[in-house]
């Protein structure tokens, strides 16, 4: 009698362990975390009727959210092996599917994402000419004008105005879903142990948030404002610093392929990286960094904000990395 002996240690990708997901899919994580901090903060402080005093948080900054998740998304379908068939996952409503739940939290959040500039294009404009940026005007003045000509374009964005206060709330909801939802993508994968877990999706919308703040204190020119996006911020790295040590105290406690998971960063090939460059040059030097400033010292104020956003990149690189190696052992 003949046997066949079926192995996966010729599989590419699945030898010694599962390797499929590279730098596009971190990187497509961390651009939908960073959208969703920045939309965040554009409703919330509107709702707050803070569009004045903070005009780059509400106005200026969610101009930047559209190209950002569609990067991102170039990177996802980059990624994909079956790229001619990835319109099907915009065709498909799955309940149980946390990729589909993301696929159309994506598209929702990207036509608020062209909107609620559009509602206040009047407004960017007079902005971009304070700034200096007058080539960026010409963009802003064309607009202005089609939607004064056309009366579908006119008619959508003054709907969006007259009920902003409503689609603000809406906005702030599907962009908290976006920044959790990077989280769960991963903690929906039960074979590893890792990315078993349900702090992921919390801690990866605070540090999506907290990158957000990085990017309105880095680009921002009114002071006032980044003082206060850099004093959220530290609240941020605080509660990110919670659940990362609450996390692997949760893993140790755990069964035994939830410590050998947390032993990649505790003593393991991650725990330099993880514990020196993330947690020490991305929270807490950016903390230390912002603390100072709070406290009138003459800080760069793009240092700390690049240093998030470095760090929130490196987070995801880490945890998709480590999340393949992570898994049970196998049955005898």
């Amino acid at each position: 009698m003949e046997k066949l002996l079926a192995t996966d240690r010729h599989i590419h990708g699945l030898y010694p362990h599962v390797d499929i997901w590279g730098f596009p899919i971190s990187a497509y994580l961390f651009l939908g975390g960073l959208a969703a901090g920045i939309l965040i903060f554009a409703a919330i402080y509107y709702l707050l009727g803070k569009e004045k005093e903070m005009p780059f948080t509400v106005k200026i900054g969610p101009l930047f959210a559209l190209p950002i998740i569609m990067l991102g998304l170039f990177l996802l379908i980059f990624d994909l092996h079956h790229k001619l068939f990835v319109w099907q996952l915009f065709m498909t409503a799955r309940a149980e599917s946390p990729m589909s739940w993301g696929a159309w939290t994506l598209v929702i959040v990207s036509i608020f994402s062209v909107l609620w500039p559009l509602s206040f294009v009047d407004s960017i404009d007079e902005y971009l000419i304070k700034r200096g940026w007058s080539k960026m005007t010409r963009v802003t003045e064309a607009i202005i004008k089609f939607e004064h000509k056309w009366i579908i374009p006119h008619f959508i964005i003054m709907f969006f105005r007259k009920y902003r206060k409503f689609f603000a709330i809406v906005l702030l909801i599907y962009s908290i879903i976006l920044g959790i939802y990077t989280g769960i993508l991963l903690s929906a994968f039960n074979a590893h142990p890792l990315w078993n877990n349900p702090i992921l999706g919390p801690l990866f919308l605070t540090s999506g948030v907290s990158t957000g703040s990085a990017f309105v204190m880095w680009l921002s020119d009114n002071h006032k404002e980044r003082l206060l996006m850099s004093a959220i911020d530290m609240s941020l790295i605080a509660i990110e610093l919670f659940f990362i040590v609450h996390m692997f105290m949760g893993m140790e406690a755990g069964a035994e392929a939830y410590k050998h998971a947390a032993d990649l960063f505790l003593g393991g090939e991650f725990t330099a990286i993880f514990w020196g460059v993330f947690v020490g040059l991305g929270l807490i030097l950016p903390f230390t960094l912002e603390a100072l400033e709070l406290r009138g010292f003459h800080i760069p104020t793009a240092l700390p904000a690049l240093l998030i956003l470095a760090g929130g990149l490196l987070f995801r690189i880490l945890m998709v990395s480590a999340g393949q190696i992570s898994e049970y052992p196998m049955m005898p």
